[in-house]
């Protein structure tokens, strides 16, 4: 099975103010997850602020999860940047560092055509022998990825998979069942969005990007393992109790809620990068109250 299957947890990489990686923090981080069975760690991404780290950093991140996690679990590094020759040389860096997939999103400023993004994966995805996945983020790149430039990718050496955003609300069936009528059903297909997780999982996704399963593991695990097993009344039950943190999600942006629950969890200290801030204390509270009812419930 692709390791781009199943539950993919997302960690905030904690840093200093000055964009320092704390690899003591990732460490814990990583052996927490890995230690709560997700199928692989996804560090680097959107949570992982890895348009906020510098090169150095993003290594130093990558060697001290590495180093944590022992080849337990499979460890899918963020590579999205700018320039294609950086992505590259972001890539290698993954792969010395004991990466086993890569996730690359389409960084830009000046906004990229079709035929762009076609040729930067194609660079990227030849520069080492890792398996990448396809990062469609437009809520973050401002990028759409075509149909026609979807199905091109999906013949690409080493694309392995794509990471889709959330669809309109009832939409994911019929999206999911539309990718895999054409090339592009070669590819492992996973959603993020984690208030559409359920409906994805019902729907037979192969994959969860999620933002919940890095602070709250054990209870993604719960909601993809009913899934897998025709469970559909606690993946449905799992997510009405998580109604609260999804609509806190919506309106905040996954990440900063990401460091508001770990704080409540007691797993980091570490606060957002500048000029990111932290969320203000009322809204906490609501983060700690929707954390206590989901966590009350696991217990």
């Amino acid at each position: 099975m692709s390791i781009f299957h199943g539950l993919s947890a997302f960690p905030i990489t904690p840093a200093d103010e000055h964009g320092v990686v704390d690899a003591d923090g990732v460490t814990r981080l990583t052996a927490h997850l890995s230690a709560a069975g997700v199928d692989s760690i996804g560090l680097l991404g959107s949570t992982g602020t890895y348009a906020y780290l510098t090169r150095a950093e993003r290594r130093r991140a990558i060697s001290a999860a590495a180093k944590s996690v022992g080849g337990r679990t499979p460890l899918i590094v963020g590579v999205g940047t700018l320039r294609t020759d950086d992505a590259q040389a972001l890539a290698r860096d993954a792969e010395a560092e004991g990466a086993d997939g890569l996730l690359m999103a389409p960084v830009s400023y000046t906004p990229l055509t079709q035929e762009e993004a076609y040729q930067h994966y194609v660079a990227v995805a030849g520069a080492t022998q890792l398996p990448l996945c396809i990062y469609n983020n437009p809520g973050t790149t401002h990028f759409n990825f075509g149909a026609e430039l979807l199905e091109r990718l999906a013949d690409v050496p080493n694309i392995a998979a794509v990471k889709m955003p959330p669809p309109p609300e009832s939409a994911v069936a019929d999206e999911l069942a539309r990718l895999r009528a054409g090339p592009v059903g070669r590819l492992a297909i996973g959603y993020s969005g984690d208030w559409i997780a359920a409906e994805a999982l019902l729907a037979g996704c192969d994959g969860w990007f999620s933002v919940l399963g890095s602070f709250l593991p054990k209870l993604a695990r719960t909601l993809v393992t009913a899934a897998r097993t025709g469970d559909d009344a606690t993946v449905r039950h799992c997510n009405d109790r998580l109604q609260p943190l999804w609509a806190l999600f919506r309106a905040h942006g996954s990440l900063r809620v990401a460091y508001a629950a770990i704080h409540h969890l007691g797993l980091s200290e570490a606060r957002p990068p500048r000029p990111l801030l932290p969320l203000p204390d009322h809204e906490q509270k609501k983060v700690d109250e929707a954390l206590r009812a989901c966590t009350d419930e696991q217990a």
